[in-house]
């Protein structure tokens, strides 16, 4: 159901205005479980909360809604975050084999253009720049140059499929150092969508919350079922 919940409240989530979207204070498998709580334990003071004004169908009942929702963007970000956590890590440990290997390519064309005063000049227009993305570029502009003069890099029993490897290393480090950068970030959408719907869900548990805490502020038995538990702690 929470896939569907989402789907149902994406539109709201995404009009939820800017100002008033918060990030998580509390853990979000908390709060799921407590509005699951709370959902439960408003049922029976339905006629005393809708008594002081609450709004049954916009916060009670569009509560478990709220919370599939929220459960959904929550599960979509951590599956993102991971990914890009471990798209991090990857790329520590391979780029270091990367620059290594760009390296020793260059000096092979060096040594097989080392007669061709044209083909050196490439050569060194190649090495210059420097970052992870030059090296990345570096690694295909290799294999295009080296596939473009196969003769010279035959003469010296070269392995043409360094080339292959090469362009392709090319295009798996481009996609892995793209999703390593968004590791650092804390702007992406799925976390948006989380922050929102954590809004969302929260606006509709501090509704209950408030207004059972006031009603029942005479009465422990009932008043202790609209305390977070967490925060109490």
């Amino acid at each position: 159901m929470s896939k569907e919940n989402y789907d149902t409240k994406l539109p709201v989530l995404e009009n939820v205005p800017l100002d008033v979207v918060k990030a998580p204070t509390t853990p979000v498998d908390t709060m799921l479980q407590e509005a699951e709580n709370l959902f439960i334990w408003a049922q029976e003071d339905k006629k005393e909360l809708k008594g002081k004004g609450l709004n049954w169908k916009q916060f009670v009942l569009d509560l478990p809604i709220r919370t599939g929702a929220c459960r959904y963007a929550q599960a979509v970000w951590m599956k993102e975050r991971y990914s890009k956590e471990e798209a991090a890590k990857a790329w520590r440990e391979e780029s270091p084999k990367a620059y290594e290997f760009r390296n020793d390519l260059l000096a092979d064309l060096r040594f097989a253009f080392r007669k061709r005063p044209d083909l050196l000049a490439r050569v060194r227009a190649i090495t210059d720049g420097e970052g992870d993305a030059d090296m990345i570029q570096d690694l295909m502009d290799i294999s295009v140059l080296g596939k473009a003069n196969i003769p010279e890099l035959e003469a010296i029993n070269y392995d043409l499929t360094r080339l292959d490897l090469a362009a392709q290393q090319s295009d798996d480090l481009a996609e892995l150092l793209a999703k390593a950068n968004g590791a650092t970030l804390d702007n992406s959408k799925a976390k948006d969508i989380r922050d929102r719907a954590y809004t969302h869900l929260k606006e509709a548990i501090d509704e209950i919350r408030e207004t059972g805490k006031y009603v029942f502020r005479k009465n422990p038995e009932r008043y202790k079922g609209y305390i977070s538990r967490y925060k109490r702690k």
